[in-house]
Parts: structure tokens; C-alpha cells; sequence
């Protein structure tokens, strides 16, 4: 339990709106709650939202530690009172999120708290699975990452040890991961590899295709099938053989077949036609190909997992059966 006194510059405020500033980590929901089952009390007292302090009150929180520390990165997720997530698979080790498209995993300079990564550890905190309080250093953290308009299955590790075992599988390439996109254009063929080479502008967020080695250049290597062609589009599964920033979609359309809404790589004119304004991929399948030892998620070899719906598939290939 702790104490607030209020002073001569608190008084004349609603108990609520002075407890929201006074613990911004502490969701306006769980506030309220916390204040409807007494769990906030004014001179030992049970109180209103609406009440009126005065100079010389005294609240009484019966309330988490956590919710009295000043806002930082790590501890964001607890202002999300109602974690939104779409859990695929779940078990004491591991969580695979099928993340929606629009949705950053990590925070970055548009975005702080709106994240995939602090959606899951409010989720496994308001479960009683983790508490940083209860760690030294570890957190629940992502072993991979998707774009912000990319969406599908996202890994996220709930210990220590399965993070490091899922990240040494990313590594050596013993997880397969494979994409669902719309395409312009007609594949011809329509299965085989895209060979390319990639260089990363840092300031633009942007790589350049090139069909021959570049300084600073990276080989990029798809494998692709196309699915289904309909009205100019192409449904096409694409495997990373390796890993890229933005591969899938430079190397799409470095071979003439951009991705339908990609506002770097792809056509403006087609995207306003369609009234697509973010990139068709999504991640709809992963495999745990574990070629050595996996330790403790030794039980995952071989499972495979593949999302219930790819929204642009059902829109523009109606039926497809993959």
C-alpha cells in the first residue's frame, strides 16, 4: 500500500484525473476499476471517481508497485490494459502471433506503446507468467521481425533459453518461413528462384536492386510458385532462402512484378486503381525444420503452422486453396 498527501497545488482536482497523471503508467480502465472495488481509498475511506480533493487528503493506493514508476521503453506495456493479439499457438516456452498489418513489432520514432512486442508481454503479465520484477534482466522478447504494413506469424519466446535456441535456428536457416503475396503481372515462369543483389540506403529505409555484384551489395535469393493469376494479379508463395531487408518485395519488383499497395516499390497508379495503400504480404507459414539438437524445444521438430485467413488472397483470388 502507498500514500499520496495532497498538497495546496493538487487540491480542487477529480480524484481520477489526478491519479492519471500521477501514475501514467496506470491504464484510465484499470484506474477506474481499481477505484470502483476500493482498492483506492481517500482517509481510509471509499471514494468516487468524480470527488473533489482537498489540501490534506490522504489516498490510500492498494495498487501494484510497477504502476508507480516513471514511464520507460521497458515497462510501456503496462499501460495496455486489454492486450489485442491473434495467438496461433501457445505453449509454456514459446507464443507465435499472427500480427496484423499496420501493427510496428518494435517501438520506433512514430510509434511507443502501439507495439506487437508490448501487446505480448501485457498479455503473459496480466496471465502471471512474467514480471520484470521478477527478473534480473530477461523479458519476453520477438525472434523475429516482420514490416509494419507486412502482417503474419510473428515468434516471440517466453525464456531465456528458448530465446536463445530460436534465434541459433533463425540463423542456420533450420525454421522455413513462407510468404503469401499479390503481384502484378503474370509469373513466367511461374515457379523458380530470383537471384539478385541488394544494397541498403540507411537514410532512405531503401534498398536498390542490381543484377550483378555492387560494393556494399548483398546476394538475395527467393524462391517462388505462382498460384493463381487473375484481372493483372498474380497470387504468389515466396520462401526467403536468405534474409534481407525488404527482399520479397525489392526483389518482386526488380524482376517487373512489384507487390500490389507498395508505396516504395511498387506502382502508384496500380495502388490508387486497387485503393491498396500497404504492401500484399503476409507471413501465412512457418516450419520448425530443426536439422541439430533443439534442447528443451526439441518437441517442436517438424510442427507446422499456417494462419487461418490472408485477407488480400480472400479479396482478389477468391476460392484459392494454396
Amino acid at each position: 500500500m502507498r500514500e499520496f498527501a495532497i498538497q495546496k497545488n493538487d487540491a480542487g482536482q477529480r480524484l481520477d484525473r489526478f491519479l492519471s497523471k500521477a501514475m501514467p503508467l496506470l491504464p484510465p480502465a484499470l484506474l477506474q476499476k481499481y477505484i470502483r472495488i476500493k482498492r483506492v481509498k481517500c482517509n481510509g475511506a471509499r471514494c468516487q471517481r468524480d470527488q473533489r480533493l482537498a489540501e490534506g487528503d490522504v489516498l490510500q493506493l492498494y495498487i501494484n508497485d510497477e504502476f508507480f514508476e516513471q514511464p520507460r521503453e521497458d515497462n510501456l506495456f503496462l499501460t495496455l490494459f486489454q492486450p489485442k493479439l491473434s495467438i496461433l499457438y501457445e505453449d509454456e516456452n514459446i507464443l507465435l502471433a499472427d500480427k496484423r498489418p499496420g501493427l510496428v513489432v518494435h517501438a520506433d520514432e512514430t510509434e511507443k506503446v502501439n507495439t506487437l512486442i508490448n501487446h505480448i508481454q501485457s498479455y503473459l503479465y496480466q496471465k502471471r507468467e512474467w514480471n520484470p520484477k521478477w527478473e534480473n534482466s530477461f523479458a519476453p522478447a520477438l525472434c523475429n521481425r516482420i514490416d509494419r504494413n507486412t502482417g503474419g506469424i510473428v515468434i516471440a519466446a517466453k525464456n531465456a533459453q528458448a530465446l536463445r535456441i530460436l534465434t541459433a535456428k533463425i540463423r542456420d536457416r533450420e525454421i522455413t518461413k513462407k510468404y503469401l503475396c499479390a503481384a502484378l503481372g503474370q509469373f513466367l515462369p511461374p515457379e523458380g528462384c530470383l537471384e539478385c543483389f541488394l544494397l541498403k540506403d540507411e537514410k532512405k529505409k531503401q534498398v536498390s536492386v542490381y543484377h550483378r555484384p555492387v560494393p556494399g551489395g548483398k546476394s538475395a535469393q527467393t524462391r517462388y510458385r505462382a498460384l493463381q493469376y487473375r484481372n493483372g494479379l498474380s497470387l504468389v508463395e515466396a520462401e526467403l532462402l536468405t534474409g534481407r531487408t525488404h527482399q520479397i518485395r525489392a526483389s518482386f519488383a526488380g524482376a517487373g512484378h512489384p507487390l500490389l499497395g507498395d508505396g516504395k516499390y511498387g506502382r502508384g497508379d496500380v495502388n490508387r486503381k486497387y485503393g491498396e495503400t500497404r504492401q500484399a504480404l503476409y507471413s501465412y507459414y512457418l516450419r520448425f525444420d530443426f536439422q541439430t539438437d533443439a534442447g528443451i524445444l526439441e518437441y517442436l521438430r517438424g510442427r507446422e503452422f499456417q494462419v487461418d485467413r490472408v485477407p488480400f488472397a480472400e479479396k482478389y483470388f477468391p476460392g484459392n486453396s494454396r
